[in-house]
């Protein structure tokens, strides 16, 4: 017999928004996927459970689904393939699908999947685009039978839209179990699922309850951070934008449909070793001319040191009388920039938001080898520009 947690019971609301929450061994996949198998039984269901990155769902996943139905002796009822599930009595069925393509560089084409009636978007936290979520969302329009998006997530920063969205303006506390408006919160740690975890691992529980709160908080009791584990920047702090009255500059980075453009004022104070940042810009979809509207209107005609892979943006932005020129590039300039920042104490302006977003995300993909992830970089890459043109060995730029 399949059986779910009770917490789980309100799978059953008639919500269109399920957001599941929890942390590590609180058997979050175990009754979800429980709920699905049991869902397959009613005539008309067509699920999609998705990850952001899937390659080969019959060797990841499929194999916990087949457990659970192992266990419930209900082999006969289904007949699996490499990606989908379906029950012979009712003909619903589980489809298993990765939103990230194999190229990495562009999202599948999962709009066309006609007739789904439960989106499941397991490690939602994976998923930082929200325009790609509501993409998605929209294409879940079955008639005439219950629409699901169950959203399933170790939570991440603060910063996800997953958060600002069901929780923030919400007004719903993280951690909740309740039913508001449309959406149904669903929340459980290991002390919900205890009983079925292994001495070996509560013991390591224990011990990081003790010996690294914040991380027992975190990955254990799955709650939401402030800042992310492992960032790049931990030297900085909200403050007045340059009240040493230095000269300043700007820094720029180039976006369009998914990353945004950038412009970024700073100033630095060699001598107390001190960048001051102040945001200006942090946009998408802008074109040329509008960039050089508001680069017009904020640097005059100071200086714009900027990303040197656009030249023909940069060149068109000149002829619209930006005082503007590309960043030198070149192996390593990254880290060389990342450093200059590390060794000097940043101070965030009041009101600049998405510096603050981007430095308190912006993390480690390997630390031992200096590589970072490609994301929340897009103003912090605008100021590395500026810091670079100055204080690199390589810079060409001189503080007066």
């Amino acid at each position: 017999m399949i059986k779910i947690h009770n917490k789980y019971n309100l799978l059953g609301s008639d919500s269109r928004y399920f957001v599941i929450t929890g942390g590590r061994g609180s058997g979050k996949s175990y009754s979800l996927n429980s709920f699905l198998l049991l869902l397959t039984y009613e005539v008309g269901h067509v699920i999609l459970f998705t990850r952001y990155t899937l390659t080969s769902a019959h060797v990841s996943i499929i194999p916990e689904f087949l457990d659970k139905i192992e266990t419930a002796n209900l082999q006969q009822d289904f007949y699996i393939t490499k990606d989908e599930i379906i029950n012979l009595k009712t003909g619903s069925k589980i489809l298993f699908k990765g939103i990230k393509t194999s190229s990495g560089t562009q999202t599948a084409n999962l709009k066309s999947l006609a007739g789904v009636t439960t989106w499941v978007l397991d490690e939602a936290e994976e998923l930082n685009d929200e325009d790609t979520f509501d993409k998605i969302d929209f294409s879940i329009r079955a008639k005439d039978i219950q629409n699901r998006v169950i959203l399933v997530l170790n939570p991440a920063t603060k910063e996800h839209f997953i958060y600002k969205r069901f929780f923030e303006e919400k007004g719903v506390e993280a951690g909740a179990n309740e039913i508001k408006e449309d959406t149904t919160y669903i929340h459980t740690t290991y002390l919900d699922n205890y009983k079925n975890l292994n001495e070996s691992f509560i013991h390591q529980v224990e011990l990081m309850k003790e010996n690294n709160p914040n991380k027992y908080k975190h990955v254990i009791l799955g709650g939401w951070l402030d800042k992310a584990e492992g960032v790049v920047f931990d030297n900085w702090e909200f403050g007045d934008f340059n009240p040493d009255n230095l000269q300043t500059s700007f820094g720029q980075d180039f976006g369009f449909t998914v990353d945004p453009t950038t412009l970024v004022e700073v100033a630095i104070n060699k001598n107390k070793k001190i960048i001051y940042v102040k945001e200006y810009l942090y946009k998408n979809r802008l074109t040329t001319s509008e960039i050089a509207t508001i680069n017009i209107t904020h640097a005059q005609r100071k200086i714009i040191i900027a990303d040197s892979a656009e030249p023909r943006l940069i060149d068109e932005l000149k002829k619209l009388g930006c005082n503007v020129i590309g960043t030198i590039k070149g192996a390593g300039s990254i880290n060389v920039g990342v450093e200059l920042m590390k060794d000097y104490k940043i101070i965030v302006e009041h009101n600049s938001s998405n510096i603050a977003k981007e430095l308190n995300n912006y993390v480690y993909l390997d630390k031992g080898s200096k590589l970072y992830i490609d994301d929340y970089n897009h103003i912090i890459d605008a100021i590395r520009y500026n810091v670079s043109y100055y204080l690199s060995s390589g810079g060409v730029g001189e503080i007066r």
